[in-house]
């Protein structure tokens, strides 16, 4: 170790270094731009790009949320109408292609003051405190009224009623309803330019239980109605081809079907069972009494009963 730093010693001394060169300007110190290189280019763009990328995409899902919306009020239009008949509101269906009559805006009359509805858990004997005469289904545009069936003070005689029947049937018919309480009869008839005639009566007992009983049991047998219309000797089941929609909570029903061949006039009957209610409707056609019209006066007097 001596000997190197002796001959480290002995060693000339080395050159002097040369200045070092002056400092350029400080505007010349600051480092130059660099060119972009493609990944930073990219790495600066992925963000607008995935912004409008996520811009199209809820564009895209709400285009698509509010097609399912009208689809669905479409659909939901389309199985109201069943019973409603502001056919117009629905695209497409413009013209009552189907044979629907034209009836006037339909609503229940109102309740007396504190009264309760006929299906209401207050309301026990199932009794409808709102006029009768007013839940009798109105007749649609351009038909006839009958007169026959205003009655007075547009209540029934029991023998305007009975005189739908053959009279073999009217004498048991009418001891029935007698012996079951009848209170009352309302009815409204009318006949539109086709020459379809409509018959609607509306039959009130004391309570819900004497009219189901008599409508389950003694009106009607096996789902077909147990007396024989003038013009209908034989009838069969007519309930099938109803939507399901059709159905009206509450309310019972039992629909006849003249059977072939049929007689003068093509006759349908149907039977409504609504609480205190019971209430029979006929309609009847030269040729054949058409099955759309019948169905949606059904439906319409069912929904006012219910």
């Amino acid at each position: 170790m001596t000997e190197l730093i002796d001959h480290q010693a002995s060693q000339p001394p080395p050159p002097p270094l040369p200045e070092a060169p002056p400092s350029p300007p400080e505007a010349q110190t600051q480092p130059q731009p660099q060119p972009e290189t493609q990944t930073q280019r990219e790495t600066q763009t992925q963000p607008e790009v995935k912004a409008k990328k996520d811009r199209r995409v809820l564009r895209a899902a709400l285009r698509w949320t509010a097609a399912v919306a009208v689809f669905a009020a479409l659909g939901t239009a389309s199985a109201y109408g069943v019973t409603r008949l502001d056919r117009t509101d629905v695209p497409g269906l413009e013209t009552a292609s189907d044979g629907r009559w034209d009836y006037p805006e339909i609503s229940r009359p109102p309740l007396p003051a504190g009264s309760p509805g006929p299906f209401a858990e207050s309301n026990r004997a199932g009794v409808h405190h709102a006029d009768l005469r007013e839940l009798v289904l109105p007749a649609p545009k351009g038909a006839k009224a009958d007169p026959v069936l205003r009655g007075e003070d547009g209540w029934l005689p029991t023998k305007t009623f009975l005189a739908e029947y053959v009279k073999d049937d009217r004498e048991p018919f009418g001891q029935l309803l007698t012996d079951n309480g009848l209170r009352h009869i309302t009815a409204r008839g009318w006949t539109t330019p086709d020459g379809t005639r409509t018959r609607i009566y509306l039959l009130r007992f004391s309570t819900a239980a004497v009219a189901d009983e008599l409508f389950a049991g003694k009106l009607t047998s096996y789902d077909i109605p147990r007396y024989e219309l003038r013009g209908s000797p034989e009838t069969a089941d007519g309930d099938d081809g109803f939507p399901v929609t059709s159905v009206v909570d509450g309310v019972e029903r039992v629909i006849g079907d003249e059977a072939k061949p049929y007689g003068a006039e093509h006759v349908r009957q149907a039977y409504l069972g609504a609480a205190d209610t019971v209430a029979v409707i006929v309609q009847s056609r030269k040729g054949t009494a058409k099955k759309v019209p019948f169905q949606q006066t059904v439906v319409l007097q069912s929904q006012l009963l219910g």
